[in-house]
């Protein structure tokens, strides 16, 4: 029961990060699992079972909210179905070592693009002078899938910026869709894994946990979208994901002494801390020059 509860409450904050900024729950989620010693595979698929009912209700109360654009969606999820799929039958065919590692080391290149986006505002697409380009989404959403599939989660570090710099849309109704598209990922890869038979295995009360907080969190998330401090959150969300993974990969390579460890998390949460705050100071300035001036799109 407390096990449950425990999960409930991790899965519900991971879907307030993730129905708010667009991505979080699945690199969160399987990093946790990773961490608790759940094989790479088992570890995804965990995370996808758990995506499906809560990316349901995320994508229909996002839609309720309007914050979702069909055409988009359409041209991301599709081919991100396809790229999740692929993803998942590749991870349940190699070794279990390799996948850790490949896990562990995109999980922790994803906690890099969660902070530098939210912590330093670093893009690391160019963002286009001339009207948006649809070009890229099926690229993008074949990437997405893939990723998303390999390293547990990475549907939304992928897809949601990209689709910032791309299109012309405000940061909400870029969150709504990427939320909203993810459903159908989950279900694609969720499918490889059934194909793959790495379901066997999956910690249900866990997932059951992951499940009840996130479904419950789901739509106040949406609603919310475009109103809490996206920079804060970001920020420690992805301080927080480096700082795990970053362990478990040095692990593999071999550890470091325990007291240096503790000195090493200490100074990096330090940091991390620092940094968040900096990042809620300067948004908090950016919302009020829009307040005082009207004219600024936010």
């Amino acid at each position: 029961m407390w096990l449950v509860l425990a999960f409930a409450v991790a899965g519900g904050l991971a879907q307030l990060v993730d129905g708010t900024l667009g991505m979080g729950f699945g690199v969160t989620s399987a990093t946790v699992l990773l961490a608790l010693g759940v094989a790479p595979a088992t570890a995804s698929a965990a995370t996808h079972a758990a995506k499906l009912p809560t990316t349901l209700i995320s994508g229909l109360s996002h839609w309720r909210e309007g914050n979702i654009d069909v055409r988009i969606l359409l041209r991301v999820a599709l081919p991100g179905m396809v790229g999740g799929f692929l993803g998942a039958v590749v991870l349940t065919s190699i070794s279990l070592e390799a996948a850790k590692g490949w896990m562990a080391g995109l999980l922790l290149f994803f906690g890099f693009v969660i902070l530098l986006r939210f912590g330093f505002g670093f893009r690391l697409i160019p963002v286009p002078k001339n009207g948006e380009r649809t070009r890229w989404l099926a690229p993008i959403g074949v990437l997405g899938g893939f990723v998303d599939a390999t390293g547990g989660g990475g549907w939304g570090p992928v897809v949601t910026p990209s689709l910032m710099t791309v299109t012309r849309h405000e940061p909400r109704k870029v969150v709504g869709t990427v939320n909203a598209a993810e459903f159908a990922v989950a279900v694609s890869v969720s499918t490889g894994f059934v194909t793959g038979a790495a379901h066997q295995d999956i910690p249900w009360l866990p997932v059951l946990g992951l499940v009840l907080g996130g479904v419950c969190i789901a739509p106040i998330a949406a609603r919310l979208a475009g109103r809490l401090p996206h920079a804060p959150m970001g920020t420690m969300v992805g301080g927080l994901v480096i700082l795990v993974n970053l362990v478990t990969v040095v692990s593999l390579l071999g550890g470091l002494p325990g007291w240096l460890d503790a000195i090493l998390i200490v100074a990096w949460l330090a940091l991390v801390g620092r940094l968040a705050w900096r990042a809620w100071e300067k948004e908090k300035a950016g919302r009020l020059a829009v307040v005082g001036n009207p004219g600024v799109n936010a």
